[in-house]
C-alpha cells in the first residue's frame, strides 16, 4: 500500500500554484498540518488517553482470509486509530515584549490567572435576579427559572481577553487602528475584507483614486493581508490526514485506500473566547436549573458548567454541477441566553471543524455506509478529545464578568436531524434514538424505558467480543464499537438529542405527512383552489397558483402554508380528520413558543392525546396504513426535552442551516475550488480576525465610557452585522396615541407625516373605498364625540386618507422578546400605469377592534374590516387622533368543535353593513379571516374578491403565533 511519507509536509509551492486567485495568501496565519500515516482499523476504535502516536487502515476480518469471507456469517469492518497530537507553536521561542499578542491562540493557549490579579473570597458567587412568573418553566431569555446556589462561585478575580490586549496595546505605545493608521483606513480594510476577494482587491488598490487620493499604507492585495494577518484571531486551525483502507482491491489485488482530512480547533479554546467575551456579559449565567442543577450535584461545591451545545450537519457547496460538500461542527455554550445563541452576527455559536466528506469509494456498497459511520465517530473522537479532560477535571477560564471559574464542559444538548442523530446514537434510522420502543410500537403512545450509554456501550462491547446479545437487534443498533460519546464524561447522548422543529414538525410530519394525507382526501385540484382563494394578509405568502406547482420547498413554505391550513380544510375533510389536522397544528404551535408554562406543556400533551385518539379515521378512509413514524414517535418526546433544556427554539436546526452560509458556502465560493478545505479554514481565521478586532473596539468604547481614561479611543461602535430591526418608527411616520400610557403597556400607532391621498372627497371614498356608510357613521361619531361641533359632514367635505397604521405593542415574551409590529392597510385599487407597471388589487386589512383597551385574549375583541384611514378636516375643529371608517363583523361565536376556529359574519343594520368611525388607536391588531369554503370552493372566488364575496368566515388563530396564544393560553 502506497501512503504518503508523514514526516515530510505538503511543499509551500504546491500551496501557492493551487491559491493563485483567492482571497488568501499562503504564508499567513499559518496552519497545524498532518499528513497522512498508514492506518489499521482493527477493532475496535483504539481509545487512549494523552498523546498518543497512531496509523489508521481499515483491515477486513474473514474465516479463512478471502475477501468474500465473513466470520460467523457476519462481515466487520473495524477502525484502530493511530493519531499524532498537533499542538500550536510553543511561545517559548518568542520575544514576549515585542511580538506577544494576547488574542493570537497560536501563541498563548493559557496564561497564569494568578498574575496581577486581586484575591476575591472564595465564597463569592454570581446570581441571577430576574425571576419568572410563578408557573413557568422556562424564561423567555433561555435562562432557567430556578437558580441553583452552590454553583458558579468564583475564585479570584482576572482579566478579559479584551483587558489584557488593551494593556498589552498602551504598553506598545500603539492606538486601538494599529496596524492601520486611522478609523478610516481600519474601516476601509474591514469593507475589503468581508466584501472583495483577492483579484477585486488588488484591482481596487491599484485604482488611481485610491492611490493617489485615498493613500492607504497598503498599496495592493499581498500587503493588505500581511496587515490583516498582525490582528489577534481566535483558536488555531490545524489538520489531521487519515488514510482509510477499504475492502475493495485494485487490478494488482492492492487494498484500495483512501485519504480524508479533518480541519479543527480545539473546543477548549473556543468555548474559552465565548465564555470571556465581554460583550456577552449581560447575556451570561453561571448558576443552573433543571438538566444542569441535576449534573450540579455531581459536581464539587461552586462548580461552574458550560454545557455544551454541539450541532453537525453535511451540505452542499456546489451549485448546478459538482459534487462538493462540507460537514461542518458548530458549538455553542447554555451558559449564553438563546437569543444571542441565535444571532448569527453576534458569533455566539462557532465553527470548531470540517469532518470529513469523502466518497470512500475504497469500499464496496454492501460496507460503506458501516465505514462511514465508523470514521464519523472516529473523527468527532478526535475533534473533542480535548473535552474529556476538561470534563473530568475541569478548567480555569475568565468569564466575561473578569472573574475566574472553575468551568467543568460537559455535553448537554446536541443539534441535528433525525438521520444525523441515528448516526450519533448509533442506531438504525426504524428505531427511536432515545427509548427503546419496539420497531412496530412507534405508532402508540407508550411509555417506554431511556435508553442509557452505559448499557448501549455493555451491549456494543459484548457484540464487540464475538457475543450476539439480543439487545443488539432488540435496541436496532449498529457496528460501531467505539461511539466519539463513550467518553465524554457526565454526558448522556440520548437525553442530549433536542427537538428538531425544522425536519421533525414542519417538513416531516406536517408537510411529509399531513398534507399528503388531506391531499389524498381532498384531491389536488381542490386544495390548489383553495389556496388560490385565500385572502390577502400583511407579511403572508399567497400560493397563487396552489400548492402542487411548488417544486422546492423550504422551511419558510412549511411555515406559510400552517398559517392558513386549517381554515382551508373546513368543510373539504370529515370532521375527524380536521380533529387531526387540529391536533399536529396545536403540538407545532405551543412546541414554537420561547417561553412555556404548566398550560402550554399540558397543551402540548393534550393535542398529541388528540392526534392518537383519532388518528384511525385516516386508517379507514385508506390514506394510511400504520403509524410507526420516527419522526411521529419523538414527539411524545418533546416535554421531556422542554423541561430539560428550555424551550425548543434554542436548539432548532434552523440555526445551523443558516450558519452554513457564513461558514461553508461563501467560503467554499472565495476558494478556487481546488483542495478547498484548507483554503476555506484560512479565509475563516482572517474574517475571525477582523470580527475580533471590531468587537474589542465595540467593547474599547462602551469601556471607554464607562471607566474615564487617558487611552485614546474610538468614536463609534462597530456593530456592522446587527440583527436587530431599524427603528419602528421612521423618518416618515409619526405616532397618533395621545393619551398616556405606562412605558411597559405602551402600544403605539403611527401614520405617515404625510397623508398617501390628500383631501379626497366623501365620493372618491365611497367608489374607491367602498365606504357607502361613511357619512352616516361619521355624523355619528361627531355627536359622541364632538357634541358641540358645528358644522355637519357632507359630501362637500374633503378629507386626507393615509395607506396603513403601523402598530407596535410590547414584547410577547410566550412569542418573542423583541417588540411587536403589525400593519393593518386600507389601500384603494391601483391600476396598471404605462408600460410594465403593474398594478394592484384593493387591501382593505381586517383588525381586531377592542375599545382602546389592550387584551391578552379574544374575549371582548371583535372584527372590523378597515376601510378608510383618515384625520379630520380643520372645519370641523381641533381634533388630534386618527380616525378610521370600519364595517363591523358579529360577535365572536362559540368555536366550532372540529376545527376550534371561532365563526364570525358581516354585521348588517337596516339592510346596510353594520359600519361606524372609530379612533385608529382602537385597532388593537391585524386578523385574519377564512372564507367558509364548504365542500367545494366557488371557482369565482379570488384573493382580492373573497371578502366581498363570501358570506360567512372562520377567524384564523393560526395566522401567527401572538394570535394562537391569544385563543389558546390565558
Amino acid at each position: 500500500m502506497n501512503t504518503p511519507d508523514s514526516s515530510k509536509k505538503r511543499p509551500m509551492s504546491q500551496i501557492a500554484s493551487r491559491c493563485e486567485d483567492m482571497k488568501i495568501d499562503v504564508k499567513r496565519p499559518k496552519l497545524e498540518r498532518l499528513d497522512a500515516e498508514p492506518m489499521l482499523l482493527l477493532p475496535p476504535f483504539r481509545q487512549t488517553p494523552g498523546p498518543i502516536t497512531v496509523s489508521q487502515t481499515y483491515v477486513r476480518k474473514t474465516n479463512s482470509g478471502a475477501l468474500g469471507g465473513r466470520s460467523e456469517g457476519l462481515r466487520a469492518w473495524e477502525l484502530t486509530i493511530e493519531e499524532k497530537e498537533v499542538t500550536a507553536p510553543s511561545m517559548e521561542n518568542h520575544d514576549v515584549g515585542n511580538s506577544f499578542s494576547p488574542l493570537r491562540r497560536s501563541w498563548s493557549n493559557s496564561f497564569d490567572a494568578d498574575e496581577a490579579n486581586l484575591a476575591a473570597p472564595k465564597s463569592r458567587r454570581v446570581t441571577v435576579e430576574d425571576v419568572a412568573d410563578e408557573g413557568e418553566v422556562v424564561e423567555g431569555g433561555g435562562r432557567y427559572f430556578q437558580q441553583c446556589s452552590d454553583a458558579g462561585w468564583t475564585l479570584r478575580e482576572g482579566e478579559t481577553e479584551f483587558e489584557r490586549y488593551r494593556k498589552y496595546k498602551e504598553g506598545m505605545g500603539e492606538d486601538e487602528w494599529a496596524p492601520f493608521c486611522d478609523e478610516e483606513e481600519w474601516g476601509l480594510a474591514e469593507w475589503l475584507v468581508k466584501s472583495l476577494g483577492q483579484t477585486r482587491t488588488d484591482e481596487f488598490l491599484k485604482l488611481p483614486i485610491t492611490q493617489n487620493r485615498m493613500q492607504p499604507s497598503f498599496h495592493n492585495n499581498r500587503s493588505f493581508l500581511k496587515k490583516v494577518d498582525e490582528l489577534p484571531h481566535g483558536a488555531t486551525w490545524s489538520c489531521k490526514k487519515i488514510s482509510v483502507q477499504g475492502n475493495r482491491t485494485d487490478e494488482k489485488g492492492e487494498p484500495l485506500h483512501e485519504d480524508v482530512e479533518l480541519w479543527m480547533c480545539n473546543p477548549v479554546e473556543c468555548i474559552k473566547d465565548l465564555i470571556g467575551n465581554p460583550l456577552f456579559k449581560d447575556h451570561m449565567v453561571y448558576t443552573p436549573a433543571h438538566w444542569w442543577c441535576d449534573m450540579q450535584k455531581k459536581l464539587p461545591v461552586g462548580a461552574t458548567i458550560a454545557p455544551i451545545i454541539l450541532a453537525t450537519d453535511k451540505t452542499c457547496l456546489s451549485q448546478f454541477r459538482g459534487d462538493k460538500s462540507a460537514y461542518p461542527v458548530y458549538l455553542s455554550i447554555g451558559n449564553i441566553a438563546k437569543e444571542k445563541r441565535r444571532q448569527t452576527s453576534a458569533r455566539a455559536t462557532v465553527l470548531i471543524g470540517y469532518l470529513p466528506s469523502g466518497k470512500l469509494d475504497c469500499f464496496t456498497p454492501d460496507e460503506h455506509s458501516l465505514a462511514s459511520y465508523r470514521l464519523f465517530h472516529h473523527c468527532m473522537s478526535l475533534l473533542l478529545q480535548p473535552l474529556v479532560a476538561a470534563g473530568e477535571d475541569s478548567v480555569e477560564m475568565v468569564c466575561a464578568d473578569s472573574l475566574i471559574r472553575r468551568v467543568y464542559l460537559i455535553l448537554a444538548a446536541y443539534v441535528a436531524d433525525f438521520p444525523e442523530q441515528c448516526l450519533v446514537a448509533c442506531c438504525k434510522e426504524n428505531r427511536c434514538l432515545k427509548c427503546v420502543v419496539a420497531a412496530d410500537e412507534r405508532g402508540n403512545p407508550l411509555d417506554s424505558p431511556m435508553r442509557e450509554p452505559a448499557v448501549i456501550k455493555g451491549i456494543l462491547e459484548k457484540r464487540k467480543t464475538g457475543h450476539h446479545p439480543a439487545e443488539f437487534e432488540e435496541f436496532g443498533l449498529r457496528t460501531v464499537y467505539a461511539p466519539f460519546w463513550a467518553n465524554l464524561p457526565h454526558s448522556n447522548i440520548f437525553l442530549a438529542f433536542t427537538p428538531d422543529l425544522l425536519h421533525q414538525l414542519h417538513k416531516g410530519i406536517f408537510k411529509d405527512h399531513l398534507v399528503k394525507w388531506c391531499l389524498d382526501i381532498v384531491g389536488e385540484e381542490e386544495m390548489d383552489a383553495r389556496f388560490k382563494a385565500m385572502p390577502d394578509y400583511p407579511g403572508l405568502r399567497h400560493f397563487k397558483k396552489g400548492i402542487s406547482m411548488v417544486k422546492q420547498w423550504t422551511g419558510t413554505e412549511h411555515k406559510e402554508m400552517q398559517r392558513v391550513f386549517l381554515g382551508l380544510l373546513a368543510g373539504a375533510v370529515p370532521s375527524q380528520v380536521l380533529v387531526v389536522a387540529r391536533a399536529i397544528l396545536d403540538f407545532s404551535y405551543y412546541a414554537q413558543l420561547q417561553v412555556h408554562s404548566t398550560e402550554s406543556l399540558n397543551g402540548l400533551e393534550s393535542a398529541l392525546a388528540i392526534f392518537h385518539a383519532n388518528k384511525a379515521i385516516l386508517q379507514e378512509l385508506n390514506v394510511r396504513e400504520h403509524f410507526n413514524i420516527p419522526k411521529l414517535h419523538q414527539l411524545s418526546h418533546y416535554v421531556q426535552s422542554i423541561l430539560l433544556f428550555g424551550a425548543t427554539d434554542g436548539f432548532n436546526s434552523e440555526l445551523p442551516e443558516r450558519l452554513h452560509i457564513n461558514f461553508a458556502k461563501e467560503v467554499y465560493r472565495a476558494s478556487n475550488k481546488r483542495d478547498y478545505e484548507e483554503q476555506m479554514a484560512l479565509w475563516l481565521q482572517r474574517q475571525e480576525a477582523v470580527f475580533l478586532r471590531g468587537s474589542y473596539l465595540k467593547w474599547l468604547l462602551e469601556w471607554s465610557q464607562s471607566a474615564p481614561t487617558n487611552f485614546t479611543h474610538c468614536d463609534r461602535g462597530y456593530d456592522s452585522d446587527s440583527d436587530s430591526d431599524s427603528e419602528m418608527e421612521g423618518p416618515d411616520a409619526v405616532p397618533v396615541n395621545t393619551l398616556p400610557i405606562l412605558p411597559e403597556q405602551q402600544t403605539v400607532h403611527f401614520l405617515a407625516k404625510t397623508p398617501a391621498y390628500p383631501q379626497r372627497s366623501v365620493q372618491h371614498l365611497v367608489t374607491a373605498h367602498g365606504a357607502s356608510m361613511f357619512l352616516p357613521a361619521l355624523k355619528l361619531f361627531l355627536r359622541n364625540h364632538m357634541p358641540h361641533a358645528i358644522i355637519t359632514p357632507g359630501l362637500q367635505d374633503h378629507f386626507d386618507i393615509f395607506r396603513q397604521v403601523v402598530i407596535t405593542a410590547p414584547p410577547n415574551p410566550l412569542v418573542s422578546e423583541s417588540p411587536r409590529q403589525w400593519r393593518v392597510r386600507a389601500m384603494p385599487e391601483v391600476l396598471p400605469g404605462r408600460g410594465r407597471k403593474p398594478g394592484s388589487p384593493a387591501k382593505f386589512d381586517m383588525a381586531l377592534i377592542s375599545n382602546g383597551i389592550q387584551l391578552r385574549t379574544l374575549e371582548g375583541m371583535r372584527v372590523g374590516q378597515v376601510c378608510v384611514i383618515f384625520t379630520l378636516p380643520c372645519q370641523f375643529g381641533t381634533y388630534s387622533r386618527a380616525l378610521a371608517y370600519i364595517e363591523w363583523f358579529t360577535p365572536l361565536r362559540e368555536p366550532d368543535r372540529s376545527s376550534g376556529l371561532h365563526h364570525v359574519s358581516r354585521s348588517t343594520r337596516r339592510l346596510h353593513r353594520n359600519a361606524a368611525v372609530i379612533h385608529v388607536d382602537e385597532i388593537a391588531r391585524p386578523c385574519h379571516l377564512i372564507p367558509k369554503m364548504g365542500q367545494a370552493v366557488d371557482h369565482g372566488w379570488t384573493s382580492a374578491n373573497v371578502y366581498e364575496l363570501a358570506s360567512d368566515f372562520y377567524l384564523n388563530t393560526f395566522i401567527d403565533l401572538d394570535t394562537f396564544c391569544m385563543s389558546a393560553i390565558d
